[in-house]
């Protein structure tokens, strides 16, 4: 599904071969609208849920849109569920709801902090569907991904952000705080964890996972490497308007994987640096950086 707009565009799909998309059905609404959504998940025998506002900066200025997407959106996703009795939905959480760690690596047995409207949403979306699960029996598993990365990805996230500047030639890198650490994770891997948990036995069924490297970098540590990767030197100036608010900052974040591992065989196949090559190499390509307004600040 892809959110209705009058350009019908179906953004980065639209830029996959023909024969690729002869086996993609595309359908246009809107997860905030229930029979959208019921519509789309008829007769599906999976469902993958990732609709949702992501952008940590833009939900202190937009908190309301981000409960009627990622709440009431999600709402909308488990009634279908219940009525039409799907046998499997797969439901997209995110690391950032543990908040700050308070141990570490964060297991699924980590206390939920959220600390900005985004987290909160996601928090609020993943207790709906834990009520689900158990008021109604549905067949849900919810997977919770620390940072992925890779080609594509919005210039609203640190690494291609980082790569985005840097390809455009520029002299400095703009960022906020360039101290807290994250677990990133090549969004080759994500993806296949998405496909384990889909396709994984019943065991799975009523859990939440966590998906990640379980290694942390932190983002001036990750500005070096790219550095390193693109062969370019790379000057930080940080921006006081890039910087979250102190008490919302989640510092440190690093994953255990091992559930997942464990319940699935999946495990992540990508280092950093191998991620960061092949996402290095996609930006090099003119015709793909010119989709970014790399001299813009990307809430």
């Amino acid at each position: 599904m892809v959110q209705y707009n009058s350009f019908n565009s179906w953004g980065w799909l639209e830029t996959l071969s023909p024969e690729v998309m002869a086996q993609v059905e595309v359908q246009l609404g809107d997860v905030r609208d229930p029979g959208s959504v019921g519509d789309l998940m008829q007769g599906a025998q999976t469902v993958y849920h990732l609709a949702a506002l992501i952008a940590i900066p833009y939900s202190y200025q937009a908190p309301r849109s981000y409960i009627e997407t990622n709440v009431i959106g999600t709402l909308n996703v488990l009634e279908a569920a219940r009525q039409q009795e799907t046998p499997r939905l797969v439901h997209t959480s995110t690391s950032e709801v543990y908040g700050s760690a308070q141990s570490v690596p964060i297991s699924e047995h980590h206390p939920v902090r959220p600390q900005s409207p985004y987290a909160a949403s996601k928090a609020a979306a993943d207790h709906l569907v834990g009520s689900y699960a158990l008021s109604f029996g549905l067949p849900v598993v919810t997977l919770r991904p620390f940072n992925t990365y890779g080609p594509r990805q919005s210039a609203r996230a640190v690494i291609s952000n980082i790569i985005a500047q840097l390809s455009a030639q520029a002299e400095t890198v703009q960022l906020g705080d360039v101290t807290p650490t994250r677990d990133f994770t090549f969004v080759q891997d994500t993806a296949a964890a998405f496909l384990a948990v889909g396709t994984a036995g019943p065991e799975v069924i009523g859990r939440t996972l966590n998906a990640g490297s379980n290694r942390e970098i932190s983002v001036g540590g990750l500005v070096e490497l790219i550095s390193e990767v693109m062969d370019r030197p790379a000057q930080v100036q940080q921006q006081d308007a890039r910087r979250r608010p102190e008490a919302s900052e989640v510092r440190r974040l690093v994953c255990d994987n091992r559930e997942l591992c464990r319940l699935t065989g999946w495990k992540p196949n990508h280092s950093l640096r191998d991620g960061l090559t092949r996402t290095v190499e996609w930006f090099s390509h003119p015709a793909n950086l010119r989709r970014y307004k790399t001299g813009l600040y990307n809430v």
